[in-house]
């Protein structure tokens, strides 16, 4: 009889734990298909006045599109593609030219030519994209 009760306890726990996992694997599905559909950024207090998207050849041999948003309040960003993830630089104070920063990497740009830093890398490191030229 022990036996028996002890059989139908471990049944209803290996049931109860499919079931579990069952939801647990849902919940993750779902919250992959959240981001693999996720929708555009947009922040309606903020009110874009010009795009300007370039497209820079860089001296290794790369390319990279950055779409440029100048905004009513006097802001600027930058919208380029770091190691495979879209990002959205903010622009901040430079000596010259134009530098933008977002997470830990700096797009700076002079002029036509632009360099994309990695500015958690050794300091002594070379850009990880250098010499990028627009208009080549």
């Amino acid at each position: 009889m022990k036996d028996v009760k002890m059989k139908a306890v471990s049944e209803r726990a290996i049931k109860s734990l499919g079931l579990m996992l069952g939801m647990l694997g849902t919940l993750c599905l779902m919250s992959v298909t959240h981001l693999a559909f996720a929708m555009p950024l947009t922040v309606p207090q903020i009110q874009t006045v010009t795009t300007n998207t370039l497209r820079y050849k860089c001296s290794s041999g790369n390319s990279l599109t950055v779409q440029y948003m100048n905004t009513k309040n006097q802001q600027s960003f930058a919208l380029l593609s770091v190691d495979g993830r879209k990002m959205l630089f903010v622009n901040v104070l430079a000596a010259s030219g134009a530098k933008y920063v977002g997470d830990h990497y700096t797009w700076w740009t002079k002029g036509p030519e632009g360099s994309l830093t990695d500015d958690t890398a050794d300091p002594n490191a070379a850009p990880m994209l250098a010499g990028c030229k627009t208009g080549t």
